[in-house]
C-alpha cells in the first residue's frame, strides 16, 4: 500500500533580486507503509525541502502530495519531524519535552507521565527522565527528541540528517536504536543523509537525488538481510554504485555551471 504519493512536485523560492530559483524539479516519489526510506543527496539537493513540503511547512508549488490518499495542504499533522538541531526545551526534564507532546495531544497528567516513561524506556533513557537536556550528551538528547517524535504518534517519522553532529560510535549505536524502534512501531520512516553508509545500513530503499534543481536520480531497492554487515561484498559494492552515481550528478552540474 503506498502511503506516501508524490507526483511531479516543484519548489519555487524566489530571491531577494527576484529571481527564480527551482529548489525541486518535478519530484515523483512514493513511500509504502511502514518502509523506511533514505534520502541522500549533495548539499543544496533540496533534501530538507522535501521533507518540509511533506511535513506542510511550507507550501509546494507544483504537482501533488497525497498521504493516504488525501492531499497534504497545510501542517501535516501525520507527520513529526527530527532535525540535526535539537529543539528540547531546556527548562523541561527529559521527561518533561516527551511528556509536553502528549499534553498537546490532550492526554490526562497520569496518561502523559505513563506515556512518556515507556517511551523513554524505548530509546533506552528510562534512567535519565528527571534530568535537564544540558546534563545529557548529544546521542541522549536525540534520542529524547525521537522519543518526543514518537509520543505525536505520527504516520510518517521525518529525520533530517539527526545524526549529522554525532561521532561515528555514536552514530552507529543510534542507527540500531532508530531500526528497533521502527520494528516496534512500524512506522514509515523517511531518512535524510550525507552518510552513505548509514543509507544503505538503514534503509529498504535509498532515493538519490542531485541539485540545480534538486531531482531524484536513482531509486535503489535493497534487498540485504538484516542485520547488515557493512564489511560485506554486497554492502560494498552498493557503496560503489552510491558513490558513483552522486559523482556523476556532482561532475554533470559542475559543467553546467561553467558553461
Amino acid at each position: 500500500m503506498k502511503k506516501l504519493i508524490l507526483n511531479k512536485v516543484g519548489k519555487v523560492f524566489i530571491g531577494e533580486d527576484e529571481r527564480q530559483v527551482d529548489a525541486l524539479h518535478d519530484v515523483d516519489m512514493t513511500a509504502d507503509a511502514g518502509e523506511f526510506l533514505c534520502i541522500i543527496g549533495p548539499t543544496g539537493c533540496g533534501k530538507t525541502t522535501l521533507l518540509r513540503l511533506i511535513a506542510g511547512l511550507m507550501p509546494y508549488s507544483s504537482g501533488s502530495i497525497l498521504l493516504d490518499e488525501k492531499p497534504v495542504e497545510g501542517l501535516n499533522p501525520d507527520c513529526t519531524l527530527v532535525f540535526q538541531q535539537l529543539s528540547l526545551f531546556p527548562w523541561f526534564s527529559v521527561l518533561g519535552n516527551v511528556a509536553f507532546a502528549l499534553e498537546m495531544k490532550g492526554l490526562e497528567k497520569n496518561e502523559r507521565r505513563n506515556k512518556a516513561i515507556e517511551l523513554l524506556n524505548l530509546v533506552g533513557l528510562d534512567g535519565v527522565a528527571k534530568a535537564k537536556p544540558y546534563e545529557l550528551s548529544g546521542g541522549m538528547q536525540q534520542r529524547v527528541a525521537i522519543a518526543r517524535a514518537l509520543a505525536y504518534d505520527p504516520e510518517i517519522l521525518l529525520m533530517d540528517e539527526p545524526f549529522g553532529a554525532l561521532d561515528e560510535k555514536t552514530r552507529q549505536r543510534l542507527q540500531n536504536v532508530v531500526l528497533d524502534l521502527w520494528r516496534e512501531k512500524q512506522k514509515t520512516i523517511l531518512f535524510v543523509t550525507h552518510n552513505i553508509d548509514e543509507a544503505i545500513y538503514l534503509a529498504d530503499r535509498i532515493l538519490v537525488m542531485e541539485a540545480d534543481p534538486g531531482r531524484i536520480i536513482g531509486n535503489i531497492p535493497l534487498s540485504l538481510n538484516r542485520p547488515r554487515n557493512r564489511l560485506s561484498q554486497k554492502f560494498i559494492d552498493l557503496h560503489i554504485e552510491i558513490r558513483n552515481l552522486l559523482e556523476i550528478s556532482e561532475n554533470s552540474c559542475a559543467k553546467e555551471t561553467v558553461l
